[in-house]
């Protein structure tokens, strides 16, 4: 089936928000990872969040990222 990647990638990234964190002891903000691996890597090569590859199950979310993605949670989720 095709879809639009860019709409996933946005909803993607809206969800994100919801599951992130700041990290106390770096000041970063990070992000269970628990979404589409494809997904992911299409955000990493956008530049919002850090490599999901790994053993880790966050990631960082990049300063970018991290107010695109409050954006987007807003813009789709808040009443």
């Amino acid at each position: 089936m095709e879809y639009n990647k860019d709409k996933v990638d946005e909803m993607t990234l809206a969800l994100l928000y919801l599951v992130s964190f700041k990290e106390r002891e770096y000041e970063a903000t990070r992000a269970w990872k628990g979404f589409d691996w494809d997904t992911m890597d299409r955000l990493h090569q956008k530049g919002w969040i850090s490599n999901p590859k790994g053993k880790a199950k966050s990631v960082t979310v990049t300063e970018e990222g991290a107010k695109h993605s409050e954006q987007l949670f807003k813009k789709y989720f808040s009443q």
